[in-house]
């Protein structure tokens, strides 16, 4: 995945970031496409497949990619909580990820952004962007010059797009994928729509790098709460593959930071819960094994963390010479009967 480098590039990408991340700003710049201003624009690729897309009972919007290119997802993929994703590709400009989704929030839908910078984009016969709002609505584009095999398809919230294909039915079977799996939550249904998409034929030059990012679907969530799953293989063999297993393993950290979280509220049924549902997502990750090991220990059930603590230690022995430092945390009671019952498990 490559693309543009030139000081106007860092200048405009700079302010585009700033529109973007900045929510007084981006108010404050009603026309967020009045700043595109791109004369001399060097063209370079970023070849891709990539969904952008809305879970219409949730509210998540998320966008994912593939690409025979080194770090796909850093430049392609965009999203904010309540506002939109977008996917921008082919003979790439950034900008309309960041410019994009601070025109969304300000009030225009996906089809008046897209259709406000196009018009200030001289190059935009080599674009190809897909676009989604809060509300569903979806906008496309792929100009005239993007390399064969191109397309895109847009259905019930969402887009699909792509170029360089090896075939052009790419779309039809990544959109066939997303429909097909709507019993699946939005991070499971685009990934199914890659995984057609590779099926398909794909890129024409191979597989690489691979990215998704799911966001809720609340306006004004804090990014650090707004953003449920972001994940990026950069450089892979068989990236899909990985990207599928990451999102295996960031939904069964999820469960353990539900779990976290139920225990801050006092719910400790609740919590022992969602620590075993971790576990059980992932039998041999002695984290979860042992947090919820430790979580039965704080609440006086130490008989029935002993089987726990064992396993746990027996995948990580380090996790004994953490145990006597946790009482001092409070994550342990501060007695040493149950410490050294607790490293006495064989």
């Amino acid at each position: 995945m490559i693309h543009s480098r030139t000081l106007r590039v860092i200048t405009l990408f700079g302010l585009a970031a700033s529109a973007a991340m900045t929510h007084h700003a981006a108010l404050a710049q009603p026309d967020a496409s009045e700043v595109y201003q791109r004369p001399n624009l060097p063209l370079r690729p970023a070849h891709t497949y990539s969904i952008v897309a809305r879970d219409p009972a949730s509210g998540q919007l998320g966008a994912a990619v593939q690409s025979h290119w080194f770090s796909v997802g850093a430049d392609v993929i965009w999203a904010q909580p309540g506002v939109g994703a977008v996917a921008t590709q082919s003979f790439i400009e950034v900008s309309y990820g960041p410019l994009g989704l601070a025109m969304m929030e300000s009030g225009n839908t996906a089809p008046q952004t897209l259709t406000s910078l196009l018009a200030k984009d001289e190059h935009k016969n080599v674009r190809q962007i897909g676009m989604i709002d809060a509300k569903g609505n979806t906008a496309v584009h792929t100009g005239e010059l993007a390399i064969t095999a191109h397309c895109h398809l847009v259905g019930e919230d969402f887009t699909v797009q792509a170029n360089l294909m090896e075939k052009d039915t790419v779309c039809a079977a990544m959109a066939a994928a997303f429909t097909a799996n709507a019993n699946e939550d939005l991070a499971g249904r685009m990934m199914a729509a890659l995984q057609a998409a590779q099926q398909e034929g794909g890129d024409i030059r191979g597989k690489q790098s691979a990215a998704m990012l799911v966001v809720e679907g609340e306006k004004g969530t804090p990014v650090w709460q707004g953003r449920l799953v972001d994940l990026r293989v950069e450089d892979n063999a068989d990236p899909i593959s990985e990207l599928s297993r990451l999102l295996h393993v960031s939904r069964t950290y999820s469960k353990m930071t539900e779990g976290d979280d139920f225990m801050t509220l006092g719910k400790i049924d609740e919590a022992l819960a969602a620590y075993a549902t971790a576990e059980s997502m992932m039998p041999d990750n002695h984290e979860a094994i042992f947090w919820h090991a430790a979580t039965l220990a704080a609440v006086d059930r130490v008989e029935e963390s002993l089987p726990l603590f064992k396993k746990a230690f027996a995948l990580h022995p380090a996790w004994k010479t953490l145990v006597p430092r946790l009482p001092a945390s409070e994550l342990l009671p501060d007695d040493p009967k149950i410490i050294n019952r607790i490293l006495a498990v064989k």
